[in-house]
């Protein structure tokens, strides 16, 4: 796939990639484990604001390719969701999480539950930070950009986004974040104000799009937006803002960096969205995936248009380092160094180790697996329903059963939703094709079954309380008089 781009096109993606590995390696961690997994707890709201922002919107390209589709559901699917999650996030769980002295998500489930349930929480964990979808889309478009094959374009783009996270974990990432934060608004704003003054504003689009793209919904029916907003519910279990929490100055500077972060994505996706919208009226793409880049490269300068190329680069990048840490910290931290005891409290040798085994798993799903839309899907389908309660009663003791309950949540939750997702994929002709097993979603079934877990075990819970505290008043009660 060759697009042929001027040179001077590539010239701003040469300097972001030269400028993104001073950045990253310039300053190396001190070599404690809480430095390198939490950059020493000492993220102040700009920084957490920077590395939220970009690391919460890395499906960049999927965004484009659904609003080519469908127009401002866009908004409907990927946009308000997500802020009202977020924002129950940084009311409710924000400032709790940052008064605990926890790593990560599975960390507390080491501490409050049990040692099977940690394990079982981090290997949920490690499935669900992996950046394989990300890592395919900055290979679709290095590929896009180089006309070399996806295989090496993939792999690259592992190794650039990668990198400089070896030598300085966490730090590396906020200091690149803070580069791409600048970038990916800057592009998409260039972009945005050069159609709308070559081409006029709503009464162009309402002109040149299908009626159904100025809809909320874009023809999809009430059962498929609802599974979004479900899916939308990750917030609540996403490794990178609990990470960004815990690495807080404090439990103030997590609810206010959400709360601002929110503000940003609702500018981001107003641009984003628009941006789609007018390469809908604009042009025809046999590969939706790719309107961004193409509609950059067709009518901006070619200079312009490398900046702006260079932004999607970035916006991606800055969630495949996140993630790849993240992935990292719970192959490292939370299986290996539980598995066998830690000879230093400064050993970062194994999550090392796992951003290693980490980045080779991430290549190869997205070699033997491109399709980002399906690589989410499934994540979002097998890991929300055994994750979601549990997780959320770490924090609201009120709600929580007793540790095997948890366990039976975690085992019989995945399985219910792999079940159904199994039986889908045997009867559907092909992986981009799902025909889903009785019409049913499969991440029903296994929240259904979380949530019955967790209202009997609850229920059992405070009827033995209840008994206890009976029995303890009637023991406590003096004996009667002899008369």
């Amino acid at each position: 796939m060759n697009t042929s781009l001027h040179p001077a096109e590539y010239l701003p993606i040469l300097i972001y990639l030269i400028v993104l590995f001073y950045l990253g390696l310039r300053r190396r961690t001190t070599g404690t484990e809480e430095d390198f997994v939490l950059a020493g707890r000492s993220l102040t709201l700009p920084a957490f604001v920077a590395t939220l922002v970009t690391t919460w919107y890395g499906g960049i390209l999927g965004v484009g390719e659904f609003t080519y589709l469908y127009g401002l559901s866009n908004w409907l699917v990927f946009g308000f969701p997500y802020y009202v999650f977020a924002l129950a996030f940084a009311i409710f769980l924000a400032p709790r999480i940052r008064q605990t002295s926890m790593l990560s998500i599975p960390d507390q489930f080491y501490a409050h539950y049990s040692p099977k349930a940690g394990f079982l929480g981090a290997i949920y964990t490690f499935f669900m930070t992996l950046p394989a979808p990300y890592i395919l889309m900055v290979g679709i478009l290095l590929q896009w950009i180089t006309g070399w094959p996806l295989a090496i374009c993939i792999v690259l783009g592992a190794i650039f986004s990668m990198g400089y996270v070896w030598l300085g974990g966490f730090r590396s990432v906020i200091r690149t974040d803070k580069l791409q934060f600048v970038l990916m608004f800057g592009g998409f704003f260039v972009l945005f104000v050069y159609l709308y003054h070559q081409y006029g504003g709503f009464t162009f689009l309402k002109t040149h799009l299908p009626a159904e793209h100025l809809t909320l919904t874009g023809g999809h029916s009430g059962s498929y937006l609802l599974v979004w907003f479900f899916i939308a519910s990750w917030t609540f279990i996403d490794p990178g803002f609990h990470q960004r929490c815990y690495a807080a100055r404090d439990p103030a500077t997590a609810r206010k960096g959400i709360l601002i972060s929110v503000l940003f994505w609702f500018v981001f996706d107003f641009l984003t969205t628009s941006t789609g919208l007018y390469a809908r009226a604009l042009m025809e793409i046999p590969t939706p995936t790719l309107v961004y880049p193409a509609l950059s490269h067709q009518l901006l300068p070619p200079f312009v248009s490398g900046l702006f190329l260079t932004g999607l680069l970035a916006t991606i990048m800055s969630t495949i380092d996140s993630l790849s840490l993240l992935a990292a910290i719970t192959l490292g931290h939370d299986v290996w160094e539980r598995l066998s005891p830690r000879t230093s409290p400064n050993r970062i040798t194994p999550i090392k180790v796992g951003l290693l085994i980490a980045t080779l798993a991430s290549i190869l799903l997205a070699i033997f697996f491109p399709s980002v839309i399906q690589l989410w899907y499934i994540i979002g389908t097998l890991f929300i329903p055994p994750m979601l309660l549990p997780l959320l009663a770490v924090y609201f003791p009120s709600i929580r059963p007793r540790p095997r309950w948890i366990l039976a949540n975690l085992i019989l939750a995945f399985t219910t939703s792999f079940i159904f997702l199994l039986l889908s994929l045997l009867q559907s002709p092909s992986i981009y094709q799902i025909q889903y097993f009785g019409n049913i979603q499969p991440m029903y079934p296994g929240l259904l079954v979380s949530l019955l877990i967790f209202v009997t075990g609850n229920v059992i819970r405070k009827h033995r309380e209840s008994s206890s505290t009976s029995n303890l008043t009637r023991n406590e009660q003096p004996p009667d008089s002899a008369s």
